[in-house]
């Protein structure tokens, strides 16, 4: 079966190639939310006609839902010969927006010294790409399997994943007995085995000041003043403590393996849009700063939350007039799966088989869609396994290697060929 795999998928490197170059050049960018529709129906269209069957689900009512943005995703579905375990492949199809600095345009897909070149080509559509033909070169090689495989294609990854993983996990898309072992291919790197990740939360913190004239700055109270004094105290108190904040879990890079605090945004005072004019002279009223918290897994989100409180509250009792609020924007918990699950064992068993080597186990620095597969559909043996190099994500020339999807592609099939074997629970 491995020499049928491994052909079956040597025969498919220039389709490979094409469908990595169609998916890219789809500028599925987030936000908004652009052209989901048309890159999900090319592939149901292309899943379809190799015989699985397709659904469209919308992730109505979802942040950013319209109809002018609507959040579509597709899920496939192929029938065995008879019942078994289902194997479900879920990739993104929504991109970052391309930013400054590229060398050719981010959305031609552009195929150069063995590397395909375009926004999404590593994170993630080289992955999807990989999949679907792992998939499809499986089926045609084993073409009388029990069970069933899946591949979804799904949205707003880079913005939560609510209108889409998390959408269908509530609706029972990655529960059992509909689902029993799921591979997301993000690019960590072809020989790793991406067990989970850190923790997050993300807040809103504003504090309150009093307008006045900016001539007369003493008769108000400056809120950015404020929000100075919280800033001088994280970076003298909390930005140190977390870095003396040490982890077990594996992840990747090695500065990720401590507590980091990330100040996204600040906002304050006078609105960005008086130009070419000059602006109003005033005292800011309001300041406000976005904060994203990546904490481990022996770490509890109350005591995440509480260090950050703490400062607050004592600047609250010892600084004159301090006033602010504070909004949870979003919080998950930092996970991990067990290496020794089946999907984890089945990847590592195909590296192996592929690389001739053992796989590196590690941890994202960042969350991914596992967090809705675990919390929403109680479903755990589920890891990240794929093509490309994380720190080509949200690049200039951003790539994905050729070989890379091809052997990757490999290992996924393999893989489901160790599953599909296995007795269902």
């Amino acid at each position: 079966m491995k020499d049928k795999i491994t052909a079956a998928i040597d025969e498919r490197r220039q389709d490979l190639i094409a469908l990595t170059v169609d998916l890219i050049r789809f500028p599925t960018i987030n936000p908004p939310g652009e052209a989901y529709t048309p890159c999900a129906e090319y592939i149901g269209k292309r899943l379809g006609a190799a015989g699985f069957e397709v659904e469209y689900v919308r992730g109505e009512g979802t942040p950013g839902d319209s109809d002018r943005y609507p959040r579509t995703n597709v899920v496939a579905r192929y029938e065995g010969k008879g019942p078994g375990p289902t194997i479900h492949f879920n990739s993104h199809i929504d991109v970052v927006e391309a930013g400054e600095g590229w060398t050719m345009d981010p959305f031609e897909g552009v195929v150069k010294d063995d590397r395909v070149y375009g926004r999404g080509a590593c994170d993630m559509k080289g992955g999807l790409a990989a999949s679907i033909i792992a998939a499809e070169a499986y089926i045609a090689a084993n073409p009388d399997f029990h069970g069933a495989i899946e591949v979804s294609g799904t949205v707003d990854e880079e913005s939560g994943g609510y209108g889409g993983v998390a959408y269908l996990a509530g609706k029972g898309y990655f529960s059992r007995p509909r689902v029993d072992h799921v591979i997301i291919p993000e690019p960590l790197n072809k020989d790793r085995i991406c067990l989970g990740h850190r923790g997050v939360w993300w807040a809103e913190i504003e504090t309150e000041g009093s307008i006045a004239h900016g001539a007369m700055p003493f008769l108000g109270d400056s809120a950015i003043r404020h929000m100075g004094a919280f800033l001088a105290e994280l970076e003298k108190e909390l930005f140190p403590a977390l870095d003396r904040k040490q982890t077990r879990m594996p992840v990747v890079p090695e500065g990720a393996r401590r507590s980091t605090l990330n100040l996204n945004s600040v906002h304050g005072g006078q609105t960005e849009d008086f130009q070419p004019g000059l602006p109003s002279p005033n005292v800011a009223d309001s300041c406000r700063l976005i904060i994203d918290r990546r904490f481990l897994l022996e770490e509890d989100i109350s005591e995440v939350k509480e260090e950050v409180v703490s400062i607050l509250e004592r600047l609250k009792r010892d600084r004159p007039n301090f006033r602010y609020a504070m909004r949870d924007l979003m919080e998950v918990l930092p996970l991990m799966t067990d290496k020794d699950a089946p999907v984890p064992t089945a990847i590592a068993d195909a590296i192996r088989e592929v690389f001739g080597k053992d796989p590196e186990f590690v941890i994202s620095p960042g969350t991914y869609d596992q967090k809705h597969i675990s919390r929403l559909g109680h479903l755990h043996d589920c890891v990240a396994y794929g093509p490309g190099i994380l720190d080509l994500a949200h690049r200039p020339d951003e790539w994905v290697g050729i070989e890379d999807m091809m052997e990757s592609a490999k290992v996924m099939a393999m893989s489901i060929d160790a599953l599909l074997k296995q007795p269902r629970k």
